[in-house]
């Protein structure tokens, strides 16, 4: 879901909207129980009142891809976070949504939400299981009023009964839909690329790639840290001397984050150019020379790029070998999280 205009209030827990707590009661399968990977650290989302059962994932997932939850039914979860590009956009800077309209942000890619403490490029929406309501709700993204959604689906034959196996009853209302694509979203784990099995003892990495991971952790790791790959901080990596887009400065309110955005996971970065939150880069190429030789000073850039950073021609290869290793092949080839039309 693309990173949208919201208002500054948003970053308020906004379940308040109109949801009424629920608990849920359901029986799991093994290939629809959300499970930590051993490498992995504890996720920052642990709700006890949303746990995965193989029904709710299977309408989020639906919902996810279904073009009719936007308002010209032309416009999907899906259209903008393609599974085989890591569920990012890629190829587009910028997606369009309902009639055509054009956002402002790049689609962040999406996976291993359960551990990403807020959302969005700015940490506009600080919990995921309200995440949608953002994209739904936005005039360039699917524009639907949340009360003409809920009309909507009650209308469509087959949402009613696939509510009552998710939930228990017909019943459709925005905390069962959040509930559902939540289900969905916190499945979308990516552990299982070359990396990963070299971390955990069942695969080696070559000598480049082991030169490209040295290289990476004297460069790069003070943001984008273990294993997930980002600290989910925000920083002005010196794209701008002078930024149109304020970044986390339109939540804060604070002039020195002006020109920050979050740090997104390097997991599968190989597979969702084009990047930063414009998506102004084409390559992984384009990124590094940007840490080379195009870093713009400005007041909020942080410290530890005010000199750029330092690296050569076999190196900066060196480096994309290793950038490399971390494509999920599973996570974009796994049939639960394909489209069930």
């Amino acid at each position: 879901m693309r990173n949208v205009k919201m208002p500054i209030a948003f970053i308020v827990f906004v379940l308040l909207i109109s949801c009424k707590k629920e608990t849920i009661t359901v029986l799991q399968s093994d290939s629809f129980r959300f499970e930590v990977p051993s490498h992995f650290p504890q996720p920052h989302y642990q709700s006890l009142l949303n746990p995965v059962s193989k029904d709710g994932f299977e309408l989020g997932r639906r919902l996810f891809y279904d073009k009719r939850l936007s308002e010209d039914n032309s416009v999907s979860c899906a259209s903008c976070h393609h599974q085989q590009f890591a569920f990012s956009d890629a190829g587009q800077s910028l997606s369009e949504g309902v009639y055509g309209r054009l956002g402002f942000r790049n689609s962040p890619a999406m996976y291993n939400l359960a551990w990403m403490p807020d959302f969005m490029w700015d940490g506009g929406v600080n919990h995921i299981e309200i995440m949608p309501f953002a994209p739904l709700t936005d005039s360039v993204e699917m524009n639907m009023d949340m009360k003409a959604l809920l009309h909507k689906l009650e209308t469509m034959p087959e949402y009613p009964t696939l509510f009552q196996k998710a939930f228990g009853s017909p019943e459709i209302n925005d905390q069962r839909l959040f509930y559902a694509l939540t289900q969905f979203m916190v499945m979308l784990v990516s552990s299982n690329s070359k990396y990963d099995w070299y971390v955990t003892g069942k695969g080696n990495l070559t000598q480049h790639e082991l030169s490209g991971k040295q290289l990476f952790e004297q460069h790069c790791a003070r943001c984008h840290e273990g294993i997930l790959f980002t600290n989910y901080g925000y920083f002005n990596n010196g794209l701008d001397a002078s930024p149109e887009d304020i970044g986390r400065e339109r939540i804060t309110q604070n002039p020195m984050d002006k020109g920050k955005f979050k740090v997104p996971s390097l997991r599968n970065v190989a597979l969702t150019a084009p990047y930063m939150h414009d998506g102004r880069f084409s390559s992984l190429d384009e990124v590094i020379d940007h840490y080379r030789f195009g870093i713009k000073q400005s007041v909020s850039l942080d410290a530890g790029l005010e000199n750029g950073i330092s690296l050569t021609d076999s190196e900066k290869s060196a480096l994309i070998i290793f950038l490399e290793t971390l494509s999920d092949e599973k996570l974009i080839s796994d049939q639960r999280f394909s489209s069930p039309f």
